[in-house]
């Protein structure tokens, strides 16, 4: 598996009871288990969705379900 796909992976899982669509930063970080604290790992890559969240541009939102926030979120870091 990839980091790539790891971290997508995590991303979607974290987010498996959220509710759709999310219309905002807040509402996104909030839906997260641990809020921006949440952390997905792969080897020596952390990222805490805080820190995802500084990718997304208000454009981006609302979102409709948990795959288009991961892949939103891998594409712009680059994985």
């Amino acid at each position: 598996m990839t980091v790539r796909d790891d971290i997508h992976g995590q991303i979607v899982a974290g987010l498996k009871n959220a509710k759709f669509p999310i219309n905002t930063p807040e509402e996104l970080l909030a839906a997260f288990p641990a809020g921006a604290g949440t952390t997905c790992r792969s080897g020596d890559l952390a990222v805490t969705a805080g820190e995802a969240g500084k990718l997304l541009t208000p454009a981006d939102f609302p979102f409709r379900d948990a795959k288009q926030v991961a892949d939103t979120i891998v594409d712009r870091a680059g994985l």
